[in-house]
């Protein structure tokens, strides 16, 4: 499949309902400070492919691609932290490290691939 606009990439579909999941969960939580913090993180992921994708270069996207994935990792660790004071049950805390996981994985790939790509300068 080719991609030819961003919302064709599986990591940005995958950050997508990784926003929802987080909201999902958090919805009740009071502790707003830490539910914003989580909610900007797994916003960041999507965003940031979005952005990366309409850069000039392969090299620019993938330095956008690299702060995605580390936007990941920050949800995934703030999952952590959320499910040790209660404000994740098991099952909620299971989807989104899933979720973080397959789009750590999606862009490792897609950063591999356009390392070896031409698609842009």
């Amino acid at each position: 499949m080719k991609i030819e606009r961003f919302e064709d990439i599986e990591s940005w579909k995958e950050a997508r309902i990784l926003v929802r999941e987080v909201y999902r969960c958090l919805s009740v939580c009071n502790d707003f400070g830490f539910k914003d913090q989580m909610q900007r993180a797994a916003i960041s992921v999507m965003s940031n492919i979005a952005e990366g994708f309409d850069r000039a270069s392969n090299r620019e996207f993938i330095q956008f691609l690299v702060v995605a994935r580390g936007s990941a990792s920050e949800v995934k660790s703030q999952a952590y932290a959320a499910l040790d004071i209660g404000y994740l049950d098991g099952d909620a805390f299971k989807a989104i490290i899933f979720r973080c996981t397959a789009i750590t994985n999606l862009i490792n790939g897609f950063i591999r691939f356009l390392k070896t790509s031409e698609r842009k300068g």
